[in-house]
C-alpha cells in the first residue's frame, strides 16, 4: 500500500495547502501556470512543504512532457539522455519545452550543472529544481542566472491542521478506521511545518489500531514516536531536530554531546557543507567576540571541506566542533545587530551628521558636507572624540560588553577612549 503522503498528494492547485505567497490568488506561480508561460525556476524550502508536488501540478496543468531526475542517483550521462529525449519531445510537441524536474539539485556537482546550461539557455527544457539548501551556495552562478528562485516556507499550524482534517476525512483507508482527534499540539509540534512528516505521524498512529477506536491525543503521539524514532522522515529529523541538538550542545559547551550529534548526522548521510555552514553561524552567533578565532577556524573548516572532500572531511568537522564547544561564549554581536535593526525600525531614516557626509562635489562642500570632520589617525591612539551617531541617538548604547576576558579587554580600551562611555 502507498504511504499516506503519496495517497494524499494534491493533483491541482485547489488541493494544494500552503505557500499562498506563491500560488494564492494573483501570486506569481499561479499567474505563470494560468497563462501557460513557465520560465525555469528553483524551489527552495525545507523538506515536506510541497516542492515536488508543485512541480507535478505544473506539468499536469500545462500537459507538458515531464522528466524527473534525482541528484542523488543521476550522473552527467543521465542528464544528457534526458535532454536528448526532451529535444525529440519538443519537436513533436510543436516547440513546447518539456519540464525537467531535478530533486535535490544542490547535490548536483559542477559538471552535472554545467551539462544543463545549454538546454536551459535555448529552451530545450524548462528546468524546475528543488532544494533544501541555499541556491546561492549550491547552484553554479551561470545556472542560477538562468533561473528564478522561489522560497517555500514551512507550513503553519493552520495549514497542518487543514491537512490533517483532509487526511482523516478524504483518505479511503483512514475513513474505514474509527479515528477521533482530542488533541493536536503534539502532532503539530513533531511535524515541525513538514506536511510529509505530519502525514507519516498520522499513518503511524493509525496503523497501530487493533480494531477499536483510535483517539489521537498528545500522549499517544509522543509514545508512538518515542517507540519508533525513525518512523517518520529521517531527513527532516536530521535537518531540524539533530542539527538543533548539535548547535545547542556547542552553545552549551559540551564537546562530547556535540561530537555525538555530529556523528549522528554523518552516519545519516547529511551534507557536510550543511554542517560546516552551521558551524560558521554558531561561531559568530554563540562564541563571537569571546573568541574571534572561532569564526576564522569555522570559515577555514568550510573551505577545507571543498579541498579535502569525504571521508577525511569528518576530521575537520570534528576538530572545529570541539574547538567551538570548548570556547568561551558570547552573543553580544548577535544581540547588538538585532538591537540596532530594532532601533532603525523604530527611528526611521535619521539624517547623517554633516561632518560625516561625503563631499565629492563643490555643491556638497558649499553645503558644509564633511566640514569639521576629524581624521582619527591624526590624533594620539588614532582616536579623537567626535559625534558619530545621529543627533537623536547621542545617548543610545547598542553593544553591551559581556563577562569574558576578550570583551572585558575591548571594553576597558573603549572606556579609556570614550571617558567611561563603555
Amino acid at each position: 500500500m502507498q504511504p499516506l503522503a503519496e495517497r494524499l498528494r494534491p493533483s491541482n492547485l485547489d488541493e494544494y495547502i500552503g505557500q499562498k505567497h506563491l500560488v494564492g490568488p494573483d501570486a506569481i506561480l499561479r499567474q505563470m501556470i494560468e497563462t501557460g508561460r513557465i520560465a525555469s525556476f528553483i524551489l527552495w524550502g525545507p523538506p515536506g512543504v510541497g516542492k515536488t508536488t508543485l512541480a507535478r501540478i505544473i506539468a499536469n496543468r500545462l500537459e507538458r512532457p515531464f522528466y524527473t531526475l534525482s541528484a542523488v542517483t543521476s550522473g552527467v550521462k543521465d542528464v544528457r539522455e534526458v535532454i536528448e529525449k526532451a529535444k525529440a519531445n519538443r519537436m513533436f510537441a510543436q516547440g513546447v519545452s518539456p519540464i525537467l524536474f531535478i530533486d535535490e539539485i544542490h547535490r548536483f556537482s559542477k559538471s552535472q550543472q554545467d551539462s544543463l546550461l545549454g538546454a536551459v539557455e535555448n529552451g530545450t527544457v524548462t528546468l524546475i529544481g528543488a532544494t533544501t539548501e541555499n541556491p546561492s551556495f549550491e547552484v553554479i552562478t551561470p545556472l542560477l542566472s538562468r533561473c528564478q528562485v522561489y522560497v517555500l516556507k514551512a507550513l503553519e499550524k493552520d495549514d497542518l491542521l487543514e491537512l490533517m482534517n483532509r487526511a482523516l476525512t478524504t483518505d479511503t483507508v483512514l475513513q474505514k478506521l474509527k479515528v477521533k482527534v482530542e488533541e493536536t499540539e503534539a502532532v503539530v509540534r513533531f511535524a515541525g511545518g513538514d506536511a510529509r512528516k505530519l502525514l507519516n505521524i498520522i499513518d503511524l498512529v493509525c496503523s497501530s489500531n487493533t480494531g477499536g477506536e483510535v483517539v489521537i491525543n498528545n500522549k499517544l503521539v509522543t509514545d508512538k514516536l518515542q517507540q519508533n524514532p525513525m518512523a517518520y522522515d529521517k531527513e527532516g529529523e536530521i535537518h531540524y531536530d539533530i542539527i538543533s541538538a548539535f548547535i545547542k550542545s556547542i552553545r552549551g559547551s559540551d564537546p562530547d554531546a556535540a561530537l555525538y550529534w555530529l556523528a549522528r548526522m554523518i552516519a545519516g548521510g547529511e551534507d557536510p557543507k550543511f554542517i560546516a555552514r552551521r558551524l560558521v553561524i554558531s561561531a559568530a552567533e554563540d562564541i563571537g567576540l569571546a573568541n574571534p578565532n572561532a569564526l576564522l577556524l569555522a570559515n577555514t573548516c568550510f573551505d577545507a571541506l571543498h579541498k579535502i572532500g569525504w571521508p577525511e572531511g569528518r576530521i575537520i568537522l570534528a576538530e572545529t566542533t570541539v574547538y567551538l564547544a570548548a570556547s568561551p561564549k558570547s552573543n553580544s554581536a548577535y544581540l547588538a545587530i538585532d538591537e540596532a535593526l530594532a532601533l532603525v525600525e523604530k527611528t526611521g531614516n535619521l539624517p547623517v551628521p554633516l561632518h560625516l557626509r561625503n563631499a565629492p562635489t563643490k555643491l556638497m562642500k558649499d553645503l558644509n558636507y564633511g566640514t569639521n570632520y576629524k581624521y582619527s589617525h591624526d590624533f594620539p591612539n588614532h582616536f579623537v572624540t567626535q559625534q558619530f551617531m545621529p543627533d537623536e541617538l547621542l545617548q543610545t548604547r547598542i553593544w553591551q560588553v559581556q563577562n569574558n576576558s576578550a570583551e572585558k579587554k575591548l571594553g576597558d580600551w573603549l572606556r579609556m577612549l570614550w571617558n567611561g562611555r563603555y
